[in-house]
């Protein structure tokens, strides 16, 4: 009985062992469902049920070992569905969202995978008052689609934070034969002290496309140049950003599918956004606006002006419930579409009402 007890105590105690080294794990998510209305496009009123209008809905899992002398391990996998059909984000692809490992010290964090782009991490943090989510979002606008949000192929610089500085060095690697076909890379510098943040953001992207080894299509380089910052008043908090983009597919239209029918839009090459915003605490729960104007300086002056209203209410700590409306006028053919966090929309105007869960 005696070697019983110690062969049942030396699993007990391995199993043990198994749970105290995997304690570091953590599993975590989005679900996030609500009705979105969508009006003014070629495709008249929609109405339906949207994943992750404020939001995406996703699943994670992150973790860290200690390797000692201040020395971290670190990974990150996560994967968006969506909550209406119960499929994933991206067919064929497991962790879309985010997929890394990496080492962190006093001295920085340094992650190889696919990752946020400094640009859209200074949009959604900093710049905008959505968050980058509901009808209000600035991807309206601003371009946040694509490889300007995440990039794959990725090493990612963050450092320490000193004095209220921080920032983030990515470079993401084309894997073609000339080293600058299809690469991207990018930082941001930025200030967080007290009620002010001030971020500065940068992103290049190489469009050249190989078609053979040795054989490539010359299209450029695309440029964003992002300027954020807020200030908590604690009764109102400002937003505020300005955003310059040039070259080849600096600016895709959110909706490239000619929303509105007639000739097809053509996505600015070099332009220019700016925004202004807030949220203020109101009746329990925030409320939510901000303005945007789009200034295409090409030929084609396809400008645009957008607006947007929402409020979030929190029933407790990880579930809320939102409601926002957005219009966009747009000038000269323009054809940008009031977006969420998940879709990019079909028309000029938009409507979200749901619920946002975290687990």
């Amino acid at each position: 009985m005696k070697k019983q007890y110690g062969l049942a105590g030396a699993v007990l105690s391995a199993i043990a062992g198994m749970a105290s080294a995997q304690s570091n794990v953590v599993i975590y998510g989005i679900a996030d469902a609500g009705i979105t209305h969508e009006s003014g496009g070629a495709a008249g009123s929609l109405t339906k049920v949207n994943s992750g209008a404020a939001s995406a809905s996703r699943i994670g899992f992150k973790g860290t070992e200690e390797l000692g002398g201040g020395l971290s391990a670190i990974f990150l996998l996560e994967s968006g569905y969506k909550i209406d059909t119960g499929d994933i984000d991206a067919a064929g692809t497991l962790f879309n969202r985010q997929a890394y490992v990496g080492l962190k010290s006093t001295a920085g964090t340094m992650t190889l995978g696919r990752q946020y782009t400094p640009y859209h991490s200074t949009l959604a943090s900093v710049a905008d008052p959505f968050g980058t989510g509901l009808a209000g979002t600035s991807k309206n606008l601003f371009p946040d689609s694509g490889a300007n949000v995440r990039s794959s192929n990725t090493v990612l610089y963050a450092s320490p934070v000193a004095n209220g500085v921080s920032g983030e060095l990515a470079y993401s690697f084309g894997e073609k034969s000339s080293t600058s076909t299809g690469r991207q890379f990018g930082g941001a510098i930025g200030y967080a002290q007290g009620p002010l943040t001030v971020r500065l953001a940068y992103n290049s992207k190489n469009g050249d496309v190989e078609t053979a080894p040795g054989i490539t299509v010359h299209n450029g380089t695309g440029r964003n140049t992002l300027l954020a910052a807020n200030y908590d008043f604690k009764v109102v908090k400002l937003f505020a950003a300005y955003g310059v983009d040039k070259g080849f597919n600096s600016a895709p239209l959110g909706n490239a599918n000619n929303p509105y029918g007639g000739v097809r839009p053509t996505a600015s090459t070099d332009g220019n956004e700016i925004l202004l915003g807030f949220t203020a605490p109101v009746g329990g729960g925030s409320l939510i606006a901000s303005v945007m104007r789009k200034d295409d300086k090409t030929a084609f002056n396809q400008d645009a002006r957008s607006w947007g209203v929402g409020y979030i209410y929190p029933l407790s700590k990880r579930t809320s419930l939102y409601g926002a409306y957005a219009a966009i006028h747009n000038r000269n053919g323009a054809g940008y579409t009031v977006a969420n966090n998940s879709e990019s929309g079909s028309g000029n105007r938009g409507m979200n009402l749901g619920v946002r869960h975290s687990f």
